[in-house]
């Protein structure tokens, strides 16, 4: 988290609320043939009327050129330094799922997908299996045993399952076995340390077992594994920044990553609009919500830019909902871009928007990259957002004499 030890007395209490809604795989880039991205093809009224009324920029969530994962990509917009705080992708779907993740055990998120007769990859994700589908299979991975470890396989949501490993001598230094494209095989696992021998080893046998297993399935007929990941150990966001924050998610990974921060996590339905309905009954209990949209993400990384566009123009028609809470700091951000033209998480920064009464607006016209681009914030790290939402709630004093 950025100056920890240097703001820490800045930072102050007050009644002003602050509301942050991450929309996942916000950025896009022009379609080859339109020229123009999924923001500034999408019909987004709402959008372009609060982009009028603040202050805009855009955000880079690591370095330049870097594409983040969502975990470094919310982290940053959370105050904290992603290349300080690096967290595995299954320690976070674990706490997202509420499994009783302790000190020495070693968590990995997992896919199913699809491979064809020669074991090549088709689909990463297995065609987006509903969790109907994944839950029975789930079911019969989790009876696999390996020796020396106790093993259990969860269900989180649709395609996606945790992998959880309890035992002596685990670690979480193991290389992940999917390969991120299509039309190659599933890669080895293999110790990046020395200490990661067992695990890897512990990990192919589980790997060899699935495949057994699911072999005549249609479409779920293979694992892939990453984000191998123990329990890990940040600066509470409440203590550091005085705050009372509380998470609004409806995907598992994401009520992760607010665990892990020490926020509060409401439990909600399964769409945004059960999100802001939780929002609104909740909303005098805390002074900093975290809200989360996923639907872009997932539009974008399918390489469905017509399918992005909807996405964005339905988050548009949530918009007067989330002001009529009039919060005191309203922040859009995304945690990483999700060009559709890449079906990939890419490195370009990211609109980013805050509005409080402070904001009067500054010549931008609409919500879009090509717009913000132009905004007053300009270019920002993203670990910055939070430092903006501070002072413009007068929760950020004087820095000193």
């Amino acid at each position: 988290m950025i100056d920890l030890e240097v703001l820490k007395d800045s930072y102050v209490t007050t009644p002003s609320r602050i509301v942050m809604l991450v929309v996942d795989g916000l950025g896009g880039l022009p379609h080859p043939e339109t020229r123009k991205s999924e923001l500034e093809t999408a019909i987004t009224p709402n959008l372009d009327r609060l982009a009028q009324e603040s202050a805009c920029g855009l955000t880079v969530p690591v370095l330049p050129g870097v594409a983040p994962g969502s975990g470094p990509g919310h982290l940053a917009l959370f105050g904290y330094d992603p290349l300080k705080y690096l967290i595995g992708r299954g320690a976070l779907e674990a706490l997202g799922i509420e499994i009783d993740l302790q000190e020495g055990d070693v968590s990995a998120r997992g896919n199913f997908c699809t491979v064809d007769s020669q074991g090549l990859l088709v689909d990463r994700r297995a065609g987006r299996i509903p969790s109907e589908v994944s839950i029975p299979l789930c079911r019969d991975l989790d009876k696999i045993r390996v020796d020396e470890v106790e093993l259990r396989v969860y269900p989180v949501e649709g395609y996606r399952f945790v992998l959880h490993l309890r035992g002596q001598g685990l670690s979480e230094m193991v290389s992940e076995t999917d390969p991120q494209r299509t039309g190659m095989s599933a890669l080895e696992a293999r110790a990046l340390a020395p200490e990661g021998e067992k695990t890897s080893r512990i990990v192919n046998e589980f790997v060899s077992q699935s495949r057994e297993i699911l072999k005549e399935e249609e479409r779920a007929n293979m694992v892939l594994l990453r984000g191998f990941s123990s329990l890990p150990h940040l600066p509470p966001m409440g203590d550091t920044y005085k705050l009372n924050p509380a998470a609004i998610a409806a995907y598992p990974m994401y009520r992760g990553l607010a665990t892990i921060v020490g926020m509060r996590v409401i439990p909600t339905g399964k769409t945004f609009s059960d999100e802001l309905d939780t929002l609104r009954q909740h909303y005098q209990e805390h002074d900093f919500f975290y809200i989360h949209y996923k639907p872009a993400d997932a539009a974008g990384e399918d390489g469905n830019f017509e399918a992005k566009v909807k996405a964005l123009e339905a988050l548009d028609s949530y918009i007067p909902r989330l002001r009529e809470l009039e919060p005191d700091v309203l922040m859009i951000a995304g945690d990483h871009s999700t060009p559709a033209i890449m079906a990939a998480h890419s490195w370009h920064p990211v609109p980013f928007l805050l509005r409080s009464k402070w904001t009067r607006g500054e010549g931008v016209d609409s919500f879009s990259e090509r717009s913000f681009a132009n905004g007053s914030l300009g270019r920002i790290p993203a670990t910055q957002a939070m430092l903006l939402a501070l002072a413009h709630a007068g929760k950020l004093s004087k820095f000193g004499p």
